[in-house]
């Protein structure tokens, strides 16, 4: 399966790009070193600012020094992870929070890579974020903690909707996404401050499709 997924860090395990991925997940660690995260949320100011392949890659790098790692795919206005992977959304997320079955057993997906598991977003939903506000999201968290030492969770965009902010103040750490070239200053600043608004723990923000020469730096706040 892992040549049919299109993510640097498993075409290219030695490119500039995947040992940038890799000194993100270092930079996490040193990030949150007082307590160590067991969920992080990725989300970005707008769409296509590359969230998704950003998690997906993250996900491959805390994979291969033997962390258990789920993603999970709370865009649940347009889902990407089971594109990226080339997996079934039929059942997933949105499964597991509405019966009880799933609830007990997490209908997760193997991925091709060891140790790394996917939670599609399954079908969606009329209203994203009452569901992720919701108490069952806590217990689907609380569950999902006792399968993996880490939780990577897909959010829609902050700008535009509530779903991510509404997740955020569920997770112990956030990662704000932007995209050189696109993603606009104040579109950016508007994410941080609705962030903040809910206390989230923001750890950092990754500069996605910058030049090469700045690829491998990533600046923590």
């Amino acid at each position: 399966m892992a040549d049919n997924v299109n993510l640097i860090t498993i075409q290219e395990p030695l490119s500039p790009a995947s040992e940038a991925y890799r000194t993100l997940r270092m930079n996490l660690q040193y990030a949150t070193l007082d307590k160590a995260f067991r969920t992080l949320l990725t989300t970005s100011p707008g769409p296509d600012e590359g969230k998704s392949t950003t998690l997906a890659n993250l996900g491959v790098t805390m994979a291969q020094i033997e962390r258990r790692v789920i993603m999970v795919d709370c865009d649940l206005r347009r889902p990407n992870l089971h594109q990226i992977w080339g997996l079934d959304n039929q059942i997933g997320f949105t499964t597991m929070l509405l019966e009880e079955r799933y609830l007990e057993e997490p209908p997760l997906l193997e991925t091709s890579i060891e140790n790394l598991w996917l939670l599609p977003s399954g079908q969606l939903p009329p209203r994203p974020a009452d569901l992720l506000g919701s108490q069952r999201m806590d217990q689907v968290i609380e569950r999902l903690l006792q399968e993996a030492d880490v939780l990577l969770f897909d959010a829609p965009p902050v700008v535009g909707v509530t779903d991510a902010v509404v997740l955020a103040a569920k997770v112990d750490a956030v990662l704000l996404v932007v995209s050189a070239g696109e993603t606009k200053r104040e579109d950016a600043q508007t994410a941080l401050a609705r962030l903040n608004n809910v206390n989230a723990n923001v750890v950092g923000s990754v500069l996605n499709n910058a030049p090469l020469d700045a690829a491998l730096s990533s600046y923590y706040g």
